[in-house]
């Protein structure tokens, strides 16, 4: 059995296991049984009614978050020479090509984001088996395989994240940091969440959001009303 700490025990005498609070009364409480000496992300998981395995029930996108993440993204450019200008006055962190392709080889994955284009995506590609398991890998769908990297770099930094539902049909996305104030907090992950409900699957039959937490680094997770932000 697992021991619970006098603060894990603090945090889940707070929330009410017979409640499933608002967003914002979520938010609140995430807020207030957050115990951790550093600001911690604050996490959103949103079970979904589809199942991953068939590819139409595959739900998968990209959100700018309107008060961005709280989290300082590390971003690498793979480009040609003539894009790195446009990398680099973008704000991208770090620039180039068979240089960073060679250290990544060698085991550097040091970043968060990585964006490149089209014409060079062969040799990107060789990457795979480094980068996907990492989540680290540019897709055409999330928009990190672009012409536009000087675009991409300044969307990523402002706070726009990707998402795809896992294995178990769960949808996990940090949406802010605990240092946020609730209504920044909120405007964040119904953001995400209105997201998610327009990718509904034609072919998914049944309930689609079957339950929303919302949690801290360490924290209980807190239900939430899936009715209170439209699902």
């Amino acid at each position: 059995m697992i021991k619970l700490t006098k603060k894990r025990k603090v945090a889940l005498a707070k929330i009410d296991k017979t409640t499933v609070y608002s967003l914002a009364d979520a938010a609140s409480l995430v807020k207030e049984i957050s115990s951790s000496k550093f600001d911690a992300s604050v996490d959103i998981d949103v079970r979904l009614g589809v199942d991953p395995r068939k590819a139409n029930q595959m739900v998968r996108g990209i959100v700018t978050l309107p008060h961005g993440t709280g989290k300082t993204v590390r971003v690498l450019v793979l480009c040609s020479t003539d894009k790195e200008d446009e990398a680099i006055q973008a704000g991208a962190d770090f620039v180039g090509l068979e240089d960073y392709i060679e250290k990544i080889k060698g085991g550097w994955t040091d970043v968060d984001v990585i964006i490149t284009m089209p014409s060079v995506m062969a040799k990107v590609g060789s990457l795979g088996k480094i980068l996907g398991p990492r989540g680290l890998m540019p897709n055409p769908k999330t928009g990190t395989v672009t012409m536009d990297v000087g675009k991409a770099v300044k969307e990523v930094k402002a706070g726009k994240i990707d998402f795809k539902v896992d294995k178990y049909g769960i949808i996990h996305a940090g949406v802010a940091k605990v240092s946020f104030d609730r209504d920044k907090i909120v405007d964040n992950a119904r953001e995400l969440i209105t997201t998610i409900l327009k990718l509904k699957p034609s072919s998914a039959k049944g309930t689609y959001v079957k339950s929303i937490y919302l949690s801290s680094t360490m924290s209980p997770s807190v239900p939430v009303d899936p009715k209170s932000v439209g699902a």
